[in-house]
Order: structure tokens, then C-alpha cells, then sequence
């Protein structure tokens, strides 16, 4: 397919949105991905790394491996993600600090209007797939309520770490910074983008390249053969997610992380009217809106995308 300078600008677009999906615990990169109408399309792309691409490279040259990888697609997509990533991991990072229920309205809006535009693209509902919702949404429902692990940034947990959270970023519902959260590895990484400590990175970046090349090739299969239940397990993820987050949390227990700060550790979702402090319930609520609108332009360009491809 022939693409112009102005659908790579959407593409980095895109990748933008997944990248501070992706730094904020409770939001999957994978979702926005999806919603955009580039999901299936990356997954292909990133299974095609393979020996086959390299002999390519090595028998054709650069410019027939580069076709071959979607070269332009994939630099398109992560020039997004990375711009976004370490631009805006401050930023985030503050308002989880100081407004956690502003910026939790805004992506619980957004996740709430994923679940209905994934979930519509499911062409034939039985009882199996009725099934699949169900397990997806309690799997992402009990992963949401588990414990954080204690802190650890030892290189090769840091590296597991790397792999477990790569596979949940592109899984839509299910989200790579809060595998990093329950994981104890979500300070370090965090503080690891903020510093450029190159050398943490790498280790992360080594862990996600094994496990993202392996997680592929299992997402591309079952879209094959089981594409509609594979759509209704996604969905379940989604909703199940909520829970994580949803704006107003009672904490049940705490710990001190490593900075002698205490964090919470099981949070309890409660009524905004029950909540202690202000509940900020009128700009909360005009921040869901705005969530909610922004997949609706998300998947108006990903439905164009769509018909282009």
C-alpha cells in the first residue's frame, strides 16, 4: 500500500497517544492502538521479524529488507511513541501525583468508549464468545485488584519486567505500566526515562524486543483462527480494566517505597459522593467527556485507515 508524507504525520499521531497511554498505569498502549485501526496491521509487522527479513536483507539489500519489515510504518509509529514517552513522562507523572482524579476521569473515559468500538467489531456472537467476554473481564478484573510488589531494580528482573509489560502494552485492555506497577519495577523505570539513564533503558529495551517478538506471533495466530473470540477476550480486558481506573479510590493498605514515601498498595473503588477531600466531580466528569470524544476521532481515522488498507 502507497502512503503519503500525511498518513505517516497520522501514524506518528497514533503513536503519540499509545505512548502516554502506555506511561500511565491502568491504560494500555494496545488499546489506542486498536481503536485507531493500526492494531492488526503492527502485529503483522513486528511477527515479520524473523530469518526470512534477515535473509533479505543480506541477499536483496537495505531497501528490499526495509519493505519487507514496513520499515516506514514501524519508524512512523515509534518516533510517536518515544516523542510522547519521554516528553511527557513528567508531566504525568505530577498529575498522578497531584491530580490523580482528573487524569484517571480523562482515561476512564477513553478506556469506556473502547470497550463499545472494539466490542462492535465482533461479526458473529454464541455462546463461546459470551464466554470469552466473561473470562476476559474477570482475568483483567483480578489482575487490577492484586497487591504491588515491593521495590526491585536488579538487571534482570528489570529485564523480565521489560518482556512481561511489552506483551501487556499491546494488549489492549490489559496495561504494560501497571504490570510494571504490581511487578515493584514502575518507580525505576520511570525514574529511568526522567534521568536517560541509558543503561536501565537498555535493559528494559532488551527484555521488550524478546518478549514482543515472541507475544506476536501468538496475537497473529489467534487473530487468524480465532479472530471473533480473540475480539471478545480483548473487550473483556477493557472492561474488566476499569476498575483500575476508576477516579475515586479508598486505600486499604500501604507501604514506603524506596524514597521513604508512602504509597498505596490495595485501593478500593468508592462513590465520587463518599470520597474524603474534593471530588472535583464537575471537571471529572467534563474530562470523561472529553476522553469518550477522543476515541471517537481515534476511530473515525482508524475507520479510514481501514478502508485505505
Amino acid at each position: 500500500m502507497q502512503r503519503r508524507l500525511t498518513d505517516y504525520l497520522i501514524i506518528s499521531l497514533k503513536g503519540l497517544a499509545m505512548g502516554a497511554a502506555d506511561v500511565v498505569p491502568g491504560v494500555s498502549g494496545g488499546t489506542i492502538a486498536f481503536i485507531s485501526g493500526i492494531y492488526e496491521e503492527l502485529i503483522t509487522t513486528i511477527n515479520n521479524v524473523n530469518f526470512d527479513l534477515l535473509k533479505t536483507f543480506f541477499k536483496q539489500g537495505f531497501k528490499a529488507g526495509w519493505k519487507q519489515l514496513n520499515g516506514n510504518f514501524l519508524l512512523a509509529l515509534f518516533l510517536g511513541i518515544g516523542f510522547s514517552i519521554l516528553t511527557l513522562a513528567k508531566g504525568l507523572k505530577w498529575l498522578l501525583e497531584n491530580e490523580p482524579i482528573l487524569l484517571w476521569s480523562f482515561f476512564f473515559g477513553l478506556v469506556l468508549a473502547s470497550i463499545f468500538f472494539v466490542g462492535k467489531q465482533i461479526t458473529k456472537w454464541n455462546i463461546w464468545i459470551v464466554l470469552g467476554l466473561i473470562i476476559g473481564a474477570f482475568v483483567a478484573f483480578y489482575i487490577t485488584t492484586l497487591p504491588s510488589m515491593a521495590v526491585n531494580s536488579s538487571s534482570w528482573f528489570l529485564f523480565f519486567a521489560g518482556a512481561l509489560a511489552i506483551c501487556a502494552m499491546i494488549l489492549p485492555g490489559i496495561s504494560g505500566a501497571f504490570i510494571l506497577v504490581l511487578l515493584g519495577a514502575y518507580s525505576p523505570v520511570l525514574d529511568a526515562i526522567n534521568a536517560r539513564d541509558i543503561k536501565t533503558l537498555a535493559i528494559l529495551a532488551c527484555g521488550a524486543v524478546v518478549g514482543i517478538l515472541s507475544f506476536s506471533k501468538l496475537l497473529k495466530w489467534l487473530f487468524k483462527y480465532y479472530h471473533n473470540l480473540t475480539l471478545a477476550l480483548l473487550t473483556g480486558f477493557i472492561f474488566g480494566s476499569l476498575n483500575k481506573i476508576w477516579p475515586w479510590k479508598k486505600t486499604i493498605t500501604t507501604r514506603l517505597n524506596s524514597k521513604g514515601i508512602e504509597v498505596p498498595v490495595i485501593e478500593e473503588s468508592i462513590s465520587p459522593f463518599t470520597f474524603e477531600g474534593d471530588p472535583k466531580i464537575g471537571f471529572a466528569i467534563g474530562l470523561m467527556i472529553i476522553g469518550f470524544l477522543t476515541i471517537l476521532v481515534l476511530e473515525k481515522l482508524g475507520s479510514r485507515n481501514r478502508k485505505q488498507l
